[in-house]
């Protein structure tokens, strides 16, 4: 079965070359020298960005590679994804990332992969690289006010909200989209937090520092109640 590790920041946390996230993530393959797939949609292939993922899943690490799709080339996308053991998303705009994938056909290819049983994928990202893989969240993909986004891929039930401790905008349209119904119940993590599901299920909150932001969100009769998640601070953080 596969994972899913959704982080609160994507270039952020890139950025940390040294972060104990990346090994735990890294870690989860269960593999020497796992194949690493960077996928930089969201900024539209950005080299920049290329370049950071790069020097932080470095060869020394793992077997890195990316996927660019605005110049795209690679044929057979489906057999060139499936030969990976992580497929990392970077941050940057969701929506249009999503309609990228969809228009290109990757989002079936990505739902093939968790689906399927006997896939031990670890799918990963911050921001819009940690709000894909469920069914909604907030975004800022169109402009400086955040809106809802109930248009994820669905690999995990409910909504994310990342960058819960970094943008102020993010509580208050959160709870709005709770109690509206927009959004389902959900998740919410700090910058520098994520949290992991092996097969769907829930199995921790992971964080580089001590003081760890991530909760559960929900609304309760027209009230939001947030549950503090038990969080495992990562060694050498």
């Amino acid at each position: 079965m596969s994972h899913v590790v959704a982080t609160g920041a994507g270039k952020v946390m890139m950025d940390r070359r040294t972060d104990p996230t990346h090994d735990y993530i890294l870690g989860l393959t269960g593999k020497e020298r796992p194949r690493v797939l960077f996928v930089g949609t969201a900024t539209g292939d950005d080299p920049a960005y290329i370049l950071s993922f790069y020097t932080t899943y470095h060869s020394d690490r793992c077997a890195p590679h990316h996927l660019p799709l605005f110049h795209r080339a690679v044929d057979d996308l489906a057999g060139f994804v499936r030969g990976f053991d992580v497929i990392h998303v970077g941050g940057g705009n969701t929506a249009n990332m999503l309609d990228v994938w969809r228009r290109q056909g990757l989002d079936d290819i990505m739902r093939e992969l968790w689906e399927d049983e006997s896939s031990n994928v670890v799918f990963t990202g911050g921001s819009a690289g940690g709000i894909c893989w469920f069914e909604g969240g907030t975004t800022d993909s169109f402009g400086p006010t955040l809106l809802v986004l109930p248009d994820g891929l669905g690999f995990l039930p409910g909504s994310f909200s990342p960058h819960y401790d970094a943008e102020d905008q993010r509580q208050p349209i959160y709870h709005a989209a709770l109690k509206s119904g927009e959004l389902g119940p959900g998740y919410a993590v700090g910058n520098l937090q994520s949290v992991h599901f092996h097969g769907g299920k829930f199995v921790t909150a992971i964080s580089p520092v001590e003081d760890a932001l991530a909760l559960t969100v929900k609304a309760v009769d027209g009230e939001i109640v947030e549950t503090p998640l038990p969080v495992t601070v990562l060694a050498g953080s």
